[in-house]
């Protein structure tokens, strides 16, 4: 080889190896800015989703100073009588107070001091005490409650506070990776690993808000098997994004211990009955006027149909807002804005996101074939105006 040709293959190389250089140098450039936020503008700047491939230590770290621990002081009153057959009159005896504690976990939603967390870890406590995970303590003042989701709104006056976005808990796919943060058994900001199991289950948990007087529950959770224990309740399920998807609410267990599920309230009602309770004091639920049942071979055959999507409407309200928009009796509804809703749990979790007043799109299925129509949500009297009851 001459000197001529073995400067000219030196020159080659050097030039192959700044450009495998550069471009080394633009991809992790790239990769650096690479932003899987949801677009949400979130308040204060520095409050801002992770950046860069989503992992299990940037979701844990930028989530678990915006999960608090809650401690509610309840008073017990117990009757005491002072002889065998006391009990027998109704005024006899002695009331004996005393005072007990719950302690649970909630989610910080704003800067300014706004918190989540589920009803029965507040309902009928007469002080809550909020405690940050840098040990900061606060009084909190209870905004409102929502029984039959088991949710409550808390305030604390403070500013500047980390808090969680909320993400779309429709786009959750099942098998996908997310992060339960809390604080079971009083041991704070724990965090536990698992996937979505299933979504929209109904696992009839909060039917004693019925006996309660406070409406029909709304059930659509979302299924993990992130350990979930006691104290763990209200607490975040979050993404690999840092996104809150959902609020950790219960257990599938005979010992009162995480057995390998755990059910939690979606993002999207979670978001709704939060923006209700802040605005209008109470949660603004829309009613389509509808009893339904999940399509079955039975029903299947008499809408000359093999589909068995879908829910056979039982009765429509005579003047409900389905009836309104053209829906009768033996009607299946299939959609709602486009979602289907194959199952009770489907149809809650949509219904849940919605106000009196709103139009929907309903699509549904007569005698095998598709209709669509519009319909105007309506309150439980039949209105369709929000209603504003603020006390706090």
């Amino acid at each position: 080889m001459n000197k001529k040709n073995f400067y000219f293959g030196l020159i080659i190389t050097l030039i192959s190896v700044m450009i495998s250089l550069m471009s080394v140098a633009i991809y992790a450039n790239t990769t650096q800015k690479m932003d899987f936020s949801t677009g949400s503008t979130p308040e204060p700047a520095r409050q801002t989703l992770p950046t860069g491939i989503p992992s299990f230590e940037d979701a844990a770290e930028y989530s678990i100073n915006a999960v608090v621990h809650v401690k509610s002081e309840f008073v017990v009153k117990s009757q005491f009588y002072d002889d065998y057959f006391g009990f027998l009159n109704p005024h006899h005896g002695r009331v004996h107070t005393r005072r007990a504690e719950g302690f649970g976990s909630g989610v910080v939603i704003s800067a300014d001091g706004y918190i989540i967390t589920n009803n029965h870890v507040v309902e009928g406590a007469e002080t809550v005490e909020i405690t940050f995970n840098n040990r900061r303590t606060f009084s909190a003042t209870v905004v409102g409650t929502d029984p039959s989701s088991d949710l409550a709104l808390l305030k604390v006056e403070a500013q500047n506070l980390d808090f969680l976005i909320f993400g779309n808990s429709d786009d959750v796919r099942i098998g996908q990776w997310v992060l339960a943060v809390g604080n079971p058994f009083n041991l704070n900001s724990t965090v536990t690993a698992g996937i979505v199991s299933a979504k929209a289950r109904n696992m009839n948990i909060l039917s004693q808000n019925m006996r309660r007087g406070n409406g029909r529950p709304i059930e659509s959770f979302i299924q993990t098997d992130a350990a979930v224990n006691r104290g763990n309740s209200g607490g975040a399920l979050v993404n690999l994004h840092g996104e809150l998807i959902g609020i950790n609410t219960a257990i599938a267990s005979t010992s009162g211990a995480f057995a390998g599920y755990s059910f939690a309230v979606p993002a999207n009602i979670a978001k709704k009955v939060s923006e209700d309770l802040r605005t209008f004091g109470e949660v603004q639920r829309a009613f389509f006027g509808i009893l339904f049942a999940q399509v079955d071979q039975d029903i299947a055959t008499a809408n000359q149909t093999e589909n068995f999507d879908g829910l056979f409407l039982a009765r429509v309200v005579e003047g409900g807002a389905a009836y309104k928009a053209g829906i009768r009796v033996e009607d299946v509804l299939l959609k709602i804005n486009g979602k289907s809703v194959n199952t009770e749990g489907e149809f809650f979790e949509v219904a849940g996101t919605h106000r009196p007043g709103e139009t929907v799109e309903l699509t549904y299925m007569r005698k095998g074939k598709i209709f669509n129509t519009d319909a105007i949500l309506q309150d439980a009297e039949g209105g369709t105006t929000k209603r504003v009851v603020k006390t706090w």
